[in-house]
């Protein structure tokens, strides 16, 4: 049984169980299990109406809600390859991967989506855009009383979706993903949520909260797995909520950015730092003492101070965040070593998951029964993992992609010899965790002959600057480093946190001037990728003339 034909089988045992819910307004909209099957029925209905045929492209351009999920299982049904888009990018870069693919329809979720490919397909390419369906058309069919709720037959090797990658430094490539990618990514996940869940009772639903967009391929397996398992999966509509709607939906797990839970620990220090001085010490005292018996170094009087400080504050604090949250699990970039410890010492763990879109969005996943903070846990079962040049993490294993749709020079630059090249820097353990320690094409390459991997920096210095939006680090072919600040940070909060970051560091990793810009990078600006990555190249040539303005100014 593959992985879908898994899904709909569990979907069908239990019709009357809730299995997705979006928060409108503070209140549920839920469906059960019966009712998505209806969902996907109709959305599989007009797909045979529109004379689709297996392996044709087809766009998805929504945020995320029930109606997502059931238009890519009715897709996935269909024997539809299924090209995720995500509903806030650029509409001249999702024209682009459209075209790229040979969309043969483009389904939208509203009429502001539509016109937006519309608009800007351009009128001289010689071909027109694919039809444009909104969901309320395609949903309003009456499902086909020959569906029975079982997807078409597929092969091991038949594509299931192509994902575009987040272009940081080039143009967007279409990652193939296939039947035996998700056979094995999706049983793996779920493995590891059992290990959460332990104890847990089998007739009682994990409560899953979700704000990621599906079209991310780690998003899309979380909810392919949540479909797997029984799960009832909550998902926030309005991301300027969150907070509320965390609250609200009192998950067991959820899936994260660590720029979120960051800002969690930022906000939840900022207000210790408003409380009497009675709490302040407390806090500090508290926080102090759960470190050193984290480092095995604590004694009878720190284990006093750490229970004070949880009776008091951090229990509380837990209880804000999530009564029942077992795990705030964390992809896309590694975690800050000592955010995860915060959550730890809160009572929640922060696990992280590596991963790319190429290998099915992942690599590695830490044990929630023991992880170690600043690693992001171990291979999982069935693939391999090593170093190769340059501390290069180079895997293998059937959750490997296909390749990149229409690139055989880009596959085969990053497949050799079976061994998909990630780019990205790592170092393990002896027990076999994982770190990843930078991304080989960010590197900086010093006159001096140094190489500076900018991420490390960039996360520090972060740190040291809860209130910035966005750290960035120069310094390739020049003799020094510099940095771009964005957010609301005053010169001496900058100057401040940069002495901080250069007091342990050699010379060459040392950043000598920074600009500050009250305007944060966005996705609209063109500066971060769809899912929040930088897009260096772009950023240095934005900001060219402050950069030459920095190095011009500062001796070396």
């Amino acid at each position: 049984m593959n992985f879908l034909e898994h899904i709909f089988r569990h979907l069908s045992k239990t019709p009357h169980r809730p299995v997705v819910r979006e928060i409108i307004d503070g209140q549920f909209v839920t469906v059960t299990c019966g009712e998505l099957l209806a969902q996907i029925n109709a959305a599989r209905t007009f797909i045979r109406l529109s004379k689709l045929q297996s392996g044709d492209r087809v766009g998805l351009l929504a945020p995320n809600s029930i109606r997502w999920a059931a238009m890519d299982l009715a897709l996935m049904a269909e024997g539809v390859v299924v090209v995720p888009l995500y509903a806030r990018q650029d509409p001249k870069e999702l024209v682009g991967m459209l075209r790229d693919c040979g969309a043969g329809l483009v389904v939208c979720a509203d009429e502001s989506l539509r016109k937006g490919i519309a608009d800007h397909w351009p009128k001289d390419s010689g071909a027109f855009p694919p039809p444009l369906k909104l969901f309320d058309d395609i949903f309003a069919h009456t499902p086909d009383s020959a569906l029975d709720d079982t997807p078409n037959a597929r092969k091991d090797e038949d594509l299931v979706t192509i994902i575009y990658t987040s272009g940081t430094s080039g143009e967007p490539k279409g990652v193939m993903l296939n039947t035996t990618n998700l056979n094995h990514m999706v049983p793996c996940t779920g493995a590891r949520l059992d290990q959460l869940m332990e104890g847990a009772t089998d007739n009682v639903a994990d409560q899953v909260f979700h704000y990621l967009p599906f079209c991310f391929a780690g998003s899309w397996i979380l909810l392919l797995t949540a479909l797997s398992r029984r799960s009832l999966l909550s998902l926030s509509m309005d991301l300027n909520k969150l907070a509320d709607e965390l609250k609200l939906a009192a998950p067991n797990y959820c899936l994260n950015v660590p720029t979120l839970l960051e800002r969690i620990r930022t906000g939840v220090e900022n207000q210790i730092a408003t409380k009497p001085g009675v709490i302040q010490s407390i806090y500090q005292n508290g926080k102090a003492a759960w470190l050193r018996r984290q480092e095995g170094q604590g004694g009878a009087f720190d284990t006093l101070q750490f229970k004070l400080a949880d009776w008091l504050i951090f229990s509380n604090v837990k209880k804000k965040i999530g009564v029942q949250l077992k795990a705030l699990i964390c992809g896309s970039a590694p975690l800050n070593k000592e955010t995860q410890l915060f959550f730890q010492m809160l009572g929640i763990k922060a696990l992280q998951v590596y991963g790319l879109t190429e290998t099915t969005a992942i690599c590695t996943m830490d044990d929630p029964r023991a992880y170690v903070p600043g690693r992001v846990g171990p291979a999982i079962p069935g693939i391999e993992m090593q170093l190769g040049e340059g501390d290069e993490i180079i895997i293998r294993g059937p959750h490997i992609f296909a390749g990149y749709w229409n690139k055989p020079e880009a596959t085969s630059a990053a497949l050799r010899d079976s061994w998909f090249h990630t780019g990205d820097q790592g170092a393990v353990d002896a027990q076999g965790n994982w770190a990843i320690t930078g991304r080989l094409k960010n590197l900086l390459i010093l006159k001096s002959g140094h190489n500076v991997a900018p991420e490390p920096l960039e996360e520090k210095l972060a740190f040291h600057l809860p209130a910035a939006q966005q750290c960035v680090v120069f310094g390739n072919d020049r003799g020094f480093l510099t940095a771009l600040i964005t957010g609301e940070v005053s010169a001496t909060q900058a100057d401040t946190a940069v002495a901080q970051l250069n007091a342990d560091l050699p010379h060459y990793k040392q950043v000598r001037a920074y600009h500050l810009s009250k305007e944060p990078l966005t996705i609209e600006s063109g500066l971060l990728t769809a899912n929040g990555k930088l897009k260096r190249d772009a950023i240095a040539k934005h900001f060219v003339a402050e950069i030459e303005t920095m190095y011009s100014n500062t001796k070396a």
